[in-house]
This record gives C-alpha cells, sequence and structure tokens, in this order.
C-alpha cells in the first residue's frame, strides 16, 4: 500500500503552501517543498508529478524544469498536459545549447565520439520565472561547464527569484546522514546537499511505501535506479537495508516536525545551555566526527564549532593530507559549524584552554584503532588528557570506520617524508659540527677541557637553521661520536663501555636530544607567534584607517591597497551591483596580468550573482568555478554593502587561514561602510531639516507682511461701502486703485509664497528679470509710510540707472522687511537710511538705525528660529 504524508499539511487550494493555521508573510523569495523518501522508486516523482497536475487544472502557473529520464510508464502518463522547458545540452567542449524538443538524457546524441549531456536551464527558467517550476534530482551533480556544480544551488536562485519549487531527494542524499546509510548498504554515496537545504524547505512530503511492495514494483517493472552506484551494488535493495533506511527516514521526518513544534523559546534556553566542539584533522575519518556532531547538534538545536590545532607536525603534512583537512574545513562549514584554526604545540591543552574560554560542554574526537609508531604508544591518548584537563566537559570518541583503508597505507610513508632531507640543511650541519670540531680542538690544545659544550652549542645552533628534527637529532648523535672518537681516551677510538666516558656520554646525548628538541618546538611557537602577530598587526592597521576614514571611494581604495598587499593578488571592489552599470574599482598587482579580465563582463556576472544570493562564488568555490577571481559579498544585518574579488591567479585563497583572514578583514570593511552608509544618510536628514526650517522661518516672515495689503484692502473697500453717497469721484477713484495695487501686489506675494513652498521638494527657481533698483527701492519706502507715516527715512541712490537682474517683488519685501525692523527697534523719532550703491559689478541695497543695537549674546542666534 502506498502511503503520503505531508510533514506540515495538506493542500488545501491552488496554493501548495498555504497553511491554515497561519497567515503567509509576503515576500520576494520562493518557497520550496521536498518530496522525500527512503529510496529510488518509492513513488516521490509520481507524487510530485500528481500534485503539479491538481495545480495546473485549477489555474496554477505550473512548468517541468527537469525529470528523472528513468520514471515509469505511469510517471511519464503524469507529464501529459503540463509545459516543459527545454533542456540544455552541455557539449563536450563546454559549450551549451538548448534543446529544441522536450527532450531528456535518452534524447542526445555523441559528437566526436564524446557524450553530451543535457541539464536543467537554470537561465531559460528564470528568464520564464513561473510560479512553481518542478525539479527532480535535488542531490544532482550538475556536468561541467554550468554555472553551479550542484543542481540544489540551482534552486536556491530559484528560490531568490521567487520562484516556487518542487523537488525530490532520497535519505542517503543528505549529508549529516551520509556515514550512517553507508554503513548499512556499503554503498558510498558521491552526491549529497548540505542539511541546511533540507531543513530551511519550506514543507517536505514524506513518501512511504513499504519495502516488500516497493521491491516487487522494481522487479516487475524493470527500473533501475538512477543512482549508478545503488544499481552496481546488488546489497543495496535487500530487505533488511530498506527497512533501516525506511526507518531513519521516519525519524528524520519526525524530527523536523518535532523541531517545528517545540516553542521557540525553550529551544532558545537549550541552545544557550549546549555548546558542541568537534576536533578535526588532515583525516579522511573526521568527516564521520564532523557528520555525527552536525546531527548532534541538530537534535539539541545547539550550536557547534570544528576546531583544527596547528602544531609542528603541520608542515610534515602529505599534500593528500592538507586537501583532506581543507575538505573537513568546508564540510564543517557547510554544514553549519564555526571553523576555527589554533595554534600550539600540545594539541590537548590548546583545546582544553580554547574548550574554558568559550564554554564549550561537549567535546566530539576520532578514535584510532592503531598504535602507528613506537614513541604513540608510551603517549596518552587524546581523549584521556581532554579528559583528565577538563572535569565539567562531556567527551565523545566517534571510531573510526573499518571500511576507509586507502588512508592507513600512506600514513606507514610518513616518517620517511618528514625528515625533510635536502642538501643545503645537510651542508649546514657538516660545516657547523666541522666548526665545532675545530673549535673543541682549539679548546683542548688551550687545555680547556670543556670541549663537550662546543658540540651542544652547535646542536642548538643546527636545530635553529634547520628543518625539523632531524637533523638535530642526527647532529645529536654526531656529536657524541666525535667527542668520544677524538676527545676521549682511548683517541681516535670508540670505547663506550669504558666506566669514566660512559656516564659522559649519556649525559651529553640526552642533553643534546632534549635541546635540540626544545629548540626546535621554539623556533616552531616562535612562527606561529609571528604569524599570529602579523594577522592581528594587519587587522588592526585596517580597523585603525577604516576608523579615520570617510567618504566611499577612500574606504574602497584603502581596502584594495590593503588586500592587494596581504594576498599579494589584485582585487576589484564592487559598491553597487554591476547590473545597474556600476564598474567595479581594481587594484592590480604588477604579477597579475590578467587583472584586467576581472572587469570583463563575465566576472561582473559572477559580482551580480553574488549580490543577488548573497554568497560566495567564482573560482575555487561550486558556483562559476571557471572564473578568475573569488568573490566574496560583505554583508552587515542581512545588507549586502559591496562585493569583494581576489584574484586567483596566485591561489592565496585556497588555504582556509586566508579565507578566514579574509572574512574577518571582510566584517571590519561592512562596518566601515555601514557607518558610511548611516553618515549618508544622516546628512540627508539634515539637509532636509534645514530645507524644513528655511521654509518654515519665510513664511512666518512673510505672513505678517500678508496683513499689510489686506488692512489696506479692507479699510478702502470698507469706506467705499460706509460713504459711497457722501465721497466724490476722484477719491472713490483713488481707493479702488488702492485697493487694486494692494491685489496685485499680494498676488504677486502670494505667488512667491508657493515657490517657497516648493523648496522642500528641490523645484522652487527664483525668476530674475532686470529691473531698476531705483524703483524698488521707491515702491518699497512708499509702502513703508503709509504704514509708517510719522517716520523719518532717508533714502540715498546714485545718479546713473542701475538695471538688475532679480525678483524684483522679494527685494521689495525684503528692503520693507529690514526698514520695518529698524523703526520698531530704534522708534519713530530716530532715522533710517536706506542706501542704494554699486560696488564694481554687484548693486549694495543697505539699511542702517541708529537704535540700540543687537545685543553681543543674539549674534550667534541671527539665523536661528529659537532663540534661548
Amino acid at each position: 500500500m502506498n502511503h503520503s504524508q505531508e510533514i506540515r499539511n495538506k493542500i488545501g487550494n491552488s496554493d501548495p503552501f498555504a497553511d491554515p493555521f497561519e497567515k503567509r508573510k509576503v515576500k520576494e523569495q520562493g518557497r520550496l517543498k521536498i518530496f522525500f523518501g527512503y529510496a529510488a522508486g518509492v513513488g516521490k516523482t509520481y507524487a510530485m508529478l500528481d500534485e503539479a497536475q491538481t495545480l495546473y487544472k485549477n489555474g496554477y502557473d505550473v512548468w517541468i524544469g527537469y525529470l528523472d529520464p528513468n520514471v515509469g510508464p505511469e510517471t511519464k502518463q503524469l507529464m501529459r498536459g503540463l509545459p516543459v522547458l527545454p533542456l540544455k545540452v552541455m557539449e563536450p567542449a563546454g559549450i551549451s545549447s538548448a534543446l529544441t524538443e522536450h527532450g531528456n538524457r535518452e534524447d542526445t546524441g555523441t559528437a566526436g565520439g564524446k557524450t553530451k549531456n543535457t541539464e536543467f536551464d537554470l537561465d531559460a527558467a528564470l528568464e520564464r520565472k513561473p510560479k512553481l517550476i518542478l525539479v527532480d534530482e535535488l542531490a544532482h551533480t550538475n556536468a561541467a561547464g554550468g554555472r553551479n556544480k550542484k543542481r540544489y544551488q540551482d534552486i536556491e536562485e530559484l528560490l531568490n527569484a521567487g520562484i516556487d519549487v518542487f523537488t525530490t531527494v532520497n535519505i542517503q542524499h543528505l549529508e549529516s546522514l551520509k556515514d550512517i546509510v553507508q554503513d548499512i548498504t556499503k554503498v558510498y554515496e558521491k552526491e549529497t546537499i548540505p542539511d541546511y537545504i533540507f531543513d530551511q524547505a519550506d514543507k517536505v512530503k514524506l513518501i512511504d511505501i513499504e519495502p516488500d511492495e516497493l521491491i516487487r514494483r522494481l522487479e516487475a517493472n524493470g527500473i533501475m535506479p538512477s543512482n549508478a552506484e545503488e544499481a552496481a551494488d546488488g546489497n543495496f535493495f535487500t530487505k533488511e537495508n530498506l527497512k533501516l533506511l525506511r526507518e531513519i527516514t521516519m525519524r528524520k521526518a519526525a524530527d523536523r516536525i518535532s523541531h517545528n513544534n517545540q516553542n521557540e523559546n525553550l529551544t532558545s534556553d537549550k541552545a544557550a545551555n549546549i555548546k558542541l566542539m568537534v576536533c578535526i584533522s588532515g583525516s579522511p575519518s573526521s568527516a564521520r566526527c564532523i557528520r555525527w556532531t552536525a546531527r548532534t547538534a541538530e537534535a539539541f538545536h545547539a550550536p557547534w564549532v570544528a576546531v583544527y590545532v596547528e602544531n609542528t607536525h603541520r608542515d610534515k603534512m602529505s599534500e593528500e593530507e592538507k586537501g583532506h583537512l581543507q575538505d573537513n574545513l568546508e564540510l564543517a562549514e557547510q554544514l553549519g559549524a564555526e571553523t576555527v584554526t589554533l595554534n600550539g604545540y600540545d594539541i590537548a591543552a590548546t583545546i582544553a584552554h580554547y574548550a574554558k574560554l568559550t564554554g564549550i560542554t561537549n567535546i566530539v574526537v576520532g578514535k584510532s584503532r592503531n598504535k602507528r609508531t613506537v614513541r604513540s604508544r608510551f603517549e596518552p591518548d587524546l581523549e584521556d588528557m581532554l579528559i583528565s584537563l577538563l572535569h565539567n566537559v562531556e567527551i565523545h570518541i566517534i571510531p573510526d570506520s573499518d571500511h576507509i583503508k586507502f588512508y592507513r597505507q600512506p600514513k606507514k610513508k610518513k616518517p620517511i617524508n618528514s625528515f625533510y632531507l635536502s642538501w643545503i640543511d645537510t651542508f649546514k650541519t657538516i660545516v657547523l659540527l666541522v666548526l665545532a670540531t675545530i673549535l673543541s680542538l682549539g679548546l683542548k690544545y688551550m687545555n680547556i677541557e670543556n670541549t663537550s659544550i662546543m658540540y651542544i652549542l652547535s646542536v642548538v645552533v643546527i636545530s635553529r637553521v634547520t628543518s625539523g628534527y632531524i637533523y638535530g637529532t642526527v647532529a645529536s648523535f654526531l656529536s657524541v661520536l666525535l667527542f668520544s672518537y677524538i676527545f676521549t681516551q682511548p683517541y681516535y677510538a670508540f670505547d663506550f663501555f669504558n666506566h669514566d666516558n660512559l656516564i659522559t656520554l649519556i649525559v651529553m646525548l640526552l642533553t643534546a636530544l632534549i635541546t635540540s628538541a626544545l629548540t626546535t618546538r621554539i623556533k616552531a611557537q616562535a612562527e606561529y607567534a609571528v604569524e599570529r602577530e602579523q594577522q592581528t598587526e594587519v587587522l588592526y592597521e585596517i580597523n585603525k584607517k577604516l576608523l579615520v576614514t570617510r567618504g566611499l571611494e577612500n574606504i574602497i581604495a584603502i581596502s584594495n591597497e590593503y588586500l592587494t598587499k596581504i594576498f599579494r593578488a589584485s582585487v576589484i571592489f564592487y559598491a553597487k551591483d554591476p547590473i545597474t552599470g556600476a564598474r567595479g574599482i581594481l587594484e592590480q598587482v604588477d604579477e597579475d596580468t590578467e587583472a584586467p579580465l576581472l572587469q570583463s563582463p563575465k566576472e561582473s556576472k559572477v559580482a551580480h550573482w553574488v549580490f543577488l544570493n548573497q554568497k560566495v562564488a567564482g573560482a575555487g568555490t561550486d558556483t562559476f568555478s571557471d572564473a578568475k577571481a573569488y568573490y566574496m559579498p560583505i554583508i552587515f544585518q542581512g545588507n549586502v554593502l559591496g562585493v569583494l574579488g581576489i584574484s586567483y591567479f596566485n591561489e592565496a585563497l585556497k588555504n582556509q587561514n586566508n579565507r578566514a583572514l579574509l572574512r574577518r578583514i571582510a566584517s571590519q570593511i561592512a562596518i566601515a561602510l555601514e557607518r558610511q552608509r548611516l553618515s549618508d544618510k544622516q546628512r540627508l536628514i539634515l539637509v532636509e531639516t534645514e530645507k524644513e526650517k528655511m521654509r518654515s522661518n519665510l513664511l512666518r516672515a512673510i505672513s505678517h507682511d500678508l496683513r499689510t495689503p489686506l488692512t489696506g484692502i479692507l479699510g478702502a473697500s470698507q469706506t467705499i461701502l460706509e460713504n459711497d453717497d457722501t465721497l466724490s469721484p476722484d477719491i472713490k477713484k483713488q481707493l479702488i486703485t488702492n485697493i487694486r495695487e494692494d491685489s496685485q501686489w499680494l498676488i504677486r506675494v502670494v505667488e512667491n509664497l508657493l515657490s517657497v513652498t516648493r523648496i522642500n521638494e528641490d523645484t522652487a527657481n527664483v525668476t530674475k528679470t532686470p529691473e531698476a533698483a531705483e524703483e524698488i527701492v521707491a515702491t518699497a519706502i512708499r509702502r513703508i509710510r503709509k504704514r509708517f507715516p510719522d517716520s523719518k527715512i532717508n533714502v540715498s541712490v546714485p545718479e546713473e540707472l542701475l538695471m538688475v537682474p532679480m525678483d524684483g517683488t522679494l527685494i521689495e519685501q525684503v528692503i520693507i522687511n529690514l526698514v520695518e525692523n529698524a523703526i520698531k527697534h530704534s522708534g519713530n523719532d530716530s532715522a533710517t537710511d536706506v542706501t542704494l550703491k554699486k560696488e564694481g559689478s554687484n548693486a549694495v541695497f543697505e539699511v542702517k538705525d541708529y537704535g540700540e543695537g543687537i545685543a553681543k549674546q543674539d549674534f550667534p542666534y541671527l539665523f536661528e528660529s529659537y532663540v534661548p
């Protein structure tokens, strides 16, 4: 019997993501629904198509983007009627083209003997932008030449573009459960997805079927799984395996239901009480510890950190081990961990110190069953040392996998590779030992007996100037042999069993060995200290520079300058999305001849993708891996403030430590950009405030002047109405003329007042026309004398006519305001001088009174609306 269980809720209407218990928040982000099963053939694609058909019939905009071509005939029958996007043909040379027909992988042929691959056409889907698109096989790895390495990255782009997605996935494709499934089926699964894709899905629908029925269905239809490794291993589809996989799948679904139903406050309290740490190394088995920790952290909803300790063995790691270490760090980040690299000779002490500082409650370490060296047989295990150092921390030990055999064989050759034999170090050792022998002979010639001191000194110097332990150890033995052969009796012969010399030789050998080891260790610790100090100094210098830097261009210039010095690579900085036409600011290093390519449209496309998706892309990543640079978004509180591109020509960012340093620098740059953004925003607010203040002040200044013509109009009209029979025609005409003049002047003032109100919208313009300055002064004085008939006003104008471009009404009003203030504050008995004069190419209007003047304490507030 076939069972389909919706993890959140059944479809209630035409919206496949509708939830009757909560209102959907309006957002541009698309929604993801995963059809989840425990093995191929359970009916995930069938259920997805069945639901899509229902939605399509209800008028929903549904398109098929990609379906597994190996589905059964019943599933293919459900495809009928649904629109299908053409697939993209990936040519062998990396050139891609879209299929003109609705084909699948079986429709492709060969070119030059090489098989063509067809893939989901992401660009066509983004251009078509349906409401809902069906994309099968979430964990699929795209063919070479595509934009993204994995299909789940394509789906993330669809979601970011606001497109809803239906997809399918099996339990073995979840990264955190990969080891568990592998132990059950003995099949190594290469195609996996990060757990956050599953966890952040809006809905997950469990597609379930009895294992017996699944086996009968596969046998009856002759359907082979799309995963070649599953099909190749006959042990995968055994009844026992399918039962276990089904149980794990249901448990995963139940965990998701439990997590969604938990109270958020309870979850946060639990997360605050538990914090996990996983210790990783260059061993492939560390991936097992990482996945176990990720599952545990998810179960407890607790934060977790992945820690790698660098010590003196770092330089002895093979390229294979360095690659495994890089993969482990990337896996930890992919599963949601914070990765930390520590430096220290004593690994256990370093881990314990960090755990105490950060409040770690649980530590996960790997356990190997073999003691590979004689020295390791006499040393306590890491977990034993951690238990003794951390009494209140739980230690979880994860055993190494039995099936991983390829890693054990190279480890036996590691001591040979760690000798670091080189002609230069060998020459240094020989020269220093010969020099110590010559100096010892000189001391013996001077009857000084402490010749062994010279050999111990030579061992110290050799350990200091050579790499690794081997030269210091060999020099210790050779110095003892030389001392015994040349400076102990019988001379020029070896006699180790002489009681007089035996103790001396043993003490000398132990002293030389201990001194060599201590010197090498101190040298390594000094190198680590210098490295940490350099990084700290770099961060301090950048932070100090950015703190005192103002202006976006200056911040970008300083950032590019420091980044080029640190990574010795060209840097391009995008302050705005290049799709808006903005160009990146490039800082080039001389060694990078291809740096101008960073400003090409192809590279700008990568930067645009980073702006949209807020993720790293470019060289060294799974997205746009053929790009020339590594692009990182500069994010502050969820907003992308810019994108940094670091040229990959010297592969400096291939190192995980350099990427971690870049992230720390990017956080400093983000703070500086956010501070500049807030400063610019505050400046705009101040400008708007000043505009509003200016508008208000002008309105207050003009409002009382409106009363003067209104009073004249009111008085003249009232006189005519009350004395119409007694007024002569000449007086009536004069009164009507005054009403007209005051009305015209009032209209002009109102028009200018409306212009002032447009200051806030940046649309106010002062219309200037040539006006006779003397007439403006005369009109203003005439109006003042009407209002203040007893005032003494002295007017002085030049003999020549001054034609000045100005808004006559505004200048007239300014003169009236100044003269009124002079009369009010000096009295009618005091004279007021109004002068018009020419100074160069300017006309100067001057109003002078002889009153008490302005108090000194009021000068700072002359242009303020509020005076304290």
